[in-house]
């Protein structure tokens, strides 16, 4: 059986229907529009609280290529499906998959929407990383020439300035990359680097690993506060083995469950998160964004 079979398997087992070039996958399928609001303070009502798990690239726009040929959203599909079945096993039972079957620079405003009609209370997109080309190096895989380069091992997560309430997403990535690090995963500090060109990014949490890009589609226009994950990466030939990994998986998904919960419980009451919103939309951000390189990120 082919990867793409097994992932589609593992799809129709886990709820998901593909609706034209989006699908909106949840477990009870009674997905109200208004956001979760908290029981007490320091309480989670984990069934009425839905996170969005997104499912980074799509099978018409695949991402990265990793170092022994398997498309970066096999990858994604994968793990964002585990998180998914986790966080529903865990009483999230409102969480959401979003998987995209269209272009990548054509879906990306259409995956926001969506999200943003969901009336969701956090958003996470899943991926998996690789390095600019000039920094791959030449290899050969089963016969096949291929591309990798060992040197940045290593998971990320990164929040946009511009997201309509910053600092619950900087919150919840946070919690993220402490949840994973109390697990033994170790973020990668190679995009504060030179090298890195117009992919590098401002470390804003040196313990949790979390970086701004301000310029991310889905982290700036989504409604909620929202983050992205890029796993770990794929064109490194060690780590792609793990993150092959069913037990790799696991762990993640138990990391971003513990986070998710941790979040509900911290984050401020609705009311409070849209007063807050309303007070600052008038504002920008552009005079704290520094001097890195900024482009229109088609993520």
């Amino acid at each position: 059986m082919t990867i793409a079979h097994r992932l589609r398997a593992c799809a129709s087992t886990s709820g998901v229907a593909l609706l034209g070039a989006f699908a909106l996958v949840t477990a009870s399928q009674a997905l109200a529009a208004s956001p979760a609001k908290r029981t007490s303070a320091g309480t989670c009502d984990r069934a009425q609280f839905k996170a969005i798990i997104d499912v980074g690239h799509s099978q018409k726009s695949p991402g990265a290529l990793s170092a022994r040929g398997v498309n970066e959203f096999d990858f994604n599909l994968r793990l964002a499906s585990d998180i998914q079945h986790h966080l529903t096993e865990m009483g999230f039972k409102r969480t959401v998959l979003l998987v995209s079957e269209g272009a990548q620079h054509h879906s990306l405003a259409t995956r926001v929407a969506r999200a943003n009609q969901s009336g969701a209370d956090v958003f996470l997109s899943i991926h998996h990383d690789s390095v600019p080309d000039r920094m791959l190096q030449k290899w050969e895989f089963d016969g096949t020439a291929r591309r990798y380069n060992d040197q940045y091992p290593g998971h990320s997560l990164f929040v946009s300035l511009d997201n309509p309430d910053y600092q619950s997403s900087l919150l919840f990535a946070t919690i993220i990359g402490k949840e994973l690090k109390a697990r033994g995963l170790k973020y990668t500090p190679h995009y504060t680097d030179a090298i890195m060109g117009s992919r590098r990014r401002l470390l804003v949490d040196s313990d949790a690993g979390v970086y701004r890009y301000d310029q991310l589609i889905v982290l700036r226009q989504t409604h909620m506060p929202a983050a992205l994950l890029e796993a770990g990466s794929i064109v490194n030939r060690g780590e792609e083995l793990e993150l092959a990994k069913p037990e790799r998986r696991k762990l993640v998904a138990a990391a971003v469950g513990e986070a998710l919960d941790r979040y509900c419980q911290l984050r401020p009451p609705v009311e409070q998160a849209q007063e807050k919103q309303a007070s600052t939309a008038p504002h920008t951000h552009t005079a704290t964004r520094g001097s890195l390189a900024r482009h229109e990120a088609v993520r």
